[in-house]
């Protein structure tokens, strides 16, 4: 008998519409035991009491239904609620998973959830993380909870927090774990096996122990894998590896992450300036930095400052947005302006108006297509600016092919349709140029914000659009005026 296993992603929809059912479900009781608030006779207090039944219930089926759910889906559940019902399901969550939650859920989401949290529901929810999932949240936390918390760690555990609280959110010491396993690379196999079974858990990830000498220096790792296939009376140092993919903890987290997809790692040793061992970095905090740098990347290619609920209220979405909406507007007056200069061109020859949107619009597809690869060259580190030159003349042999072929497409689809062969020429050689000019600027535009020391990808989208529209409009309209009229 075949067994038919559901996808992730369909369980996750479905605990998802199974929750927004649920809460349907309630609105409609609550909106029934409202009405019934009103003055009535002593005969109705039956239903009434009925409502109210069925209002607790549904209240501690939903209940039911988060505690079976893991932490993480729990978190992509209120992203996908308005505020309003995102706040219901919170109060009903177990309040042991609300630590969990909190470093779940996106950072828009995060600040709405704290903001009706108290400062005692805030402290009991974050007492019991780790020195580096208190530092991820700290930030967000109100200083008082911050304070209080610190008050409650041991010695250790307070140095840890404020040695991740010293690096900033891109860098590996803010991300880096301070549970691992270290041992001396002068015993045996069977020594560091009966070691490890002493304790109750290993820490998460754990796919090698880090070998140190006496004073706390990284000498090698060891896998688990090597050491349950080892001679339990050879020496640590004799099957430990010393070839070690290291980090310093004020490495950026975004070169840090392409090394683990790069090097396949699950976990790697962070070291300070003399290379002792002050934590490690884990497989799932770079899967995050990975996810961040790619969200990042679209919201600054489309012009936004930051991750937005999608639920935030409208004065918080107009100022995430206004700002390259103010520019994009800007540019779309200028090439009005350049239009309004032809005005005179286009009258005498209306078939133009009808041709050059497609030269605007064809510039700026090839011109996003080239901005879209090199942003990704440049974040992946493939691409450094000295080699802009060659791949500017690489993309300008493509956009001349590209611009004949299509724009001999389009001059013979011209001709065609308005009897002229001046004007078949006049869009190839418009769409040709126009093609020069946005991989040009997609070479151009990306190079400069990196070498100035800013995103790539910021707002690339915007002024790619802005240049070919400009460009195709003058240049279509340019060379019209010129030959044809």
């Amino acid at each position: 008998m075949t067994v038919l296993e559901r996808k992730p992603a369909d369980r996750l929809h479905d605990n998802l519409t199974q929750v927004q059912r649920l809460l349907e479900r309630q609105r409609l009781v609550d909106e029934l035991l409202h009405r019934q608030d009103e003055p009535r006779q002593e005969p109705a207090d039956k239903p009434q009491l009925v409502e109210s039944l069925l209002h607790r219930q549904n209240l501690t089926e939903l209940q039911q239904k988060l505690a079976q759910l893991h932490p993480a889906d729990i978190a992509y559940i209120l992203e996908a609620l308005p505020l309003h019902e995102r706040l219901l399901v919170w109060g009903l969550v177990r309040s042991e998973d609300d630590g969990e939650i909190l470093l779940e859920v996106s950072d828009a989401v995060r600040e709405s959830l704290i903001e009706a949290m108290d400062s005692d529901e805030l402290v009991a929810a974050v007492e019991d993380l780790g020195a580096d999932e208190l530092a991820d949240l700290a930030p967000d936390l109100p200083r008082q909870v911050v304070y209080e918390v610190m008050g409650s760690l041991d010695d250790e555990e307070r140095a840890r927090l404020q040695s991740a609280l010293s690096y900033r959110e891109d860098q590996v010491g803010a991300l880096m774990d301070f549970e691992l396993v270290k041992i001396r690379a002068d015993v045996s196999c069977e020594v560091v096996l009966r070691y490890l079974r002493r304790f109750d858990e290993l820490p998460d990830h754990t796919d090698k122990i880090f070998v140190i000498d006496d004073d706390e220096r990284l000498k090698g790792v060891l896998s688990i894998r090597k050491l349950l296939v080892s001679d339990p009376d050879a020496e640590v140092a004799e099957v430990m590896a010393t070839e070690v993919v290291t980090f310093r903890a004020d490495e950026a987290a975004e070169d840090a992450a392409l090394a683990f997809e790069r090097y396949d790692l699950v976990t790697a040793p962070v070291v300070d300036g003399n290379g002792k061992l002050i934590g490690r970095l884990t497989v799932d905090e770079m899967l995050d930095v990975i996810r961040e740098e790619s969200e990042s990347e679209v919201l600054n290619m489309a012009g936004l400052k930051e991750e937005e609920d999608l639920f935030a209220p409208v004065v918080d979405s107009v100022k995430n947005r206004w700002a390259w909406l103010a520019i994009n507007l800007c540019t779309a007056f200028v090439a009005s302006r350049v239009i309004g200069a032809f005005e005179h061109s286009i009258q005498q020859l209306v078939a133009l108006a009808a041709l050059m949107p497609i030269v605007a619009g064809i510039g700026g597809n090839s011109g996003n297509q080239t901005i879209t690869m090199i942003v990704r060259a440049l974040a992946m580190g493939q691409m450094q600016i000295s080699q802009a030159w060659r791949l500017w003349r690489k993309e300008l042999g493509v956009s001349v092919i590209n611009g004949l072929m299509w724009g001999g497409a389009i001059g013979i689809i011209a001709w065609w349709l308005y009897h002229s062969f001046s004007l078949g020429l006049v869009m190839t050689a418009a769409m040709t140029l126009n093609l020069v000019l946005a991989a040009s600027m997609g070479v151009l535009i990306p190079t400069l914000m990196q070498k100035f020391g800013r995103d790539p990808a910021l707002g690339s989208s915007v002024l790619i659009t802005a240049c070919t529209d400009s460009g195709g409009f003058f240049i279509f309209l340019g060379l019209a005026s010129l030959f044809l009229l």
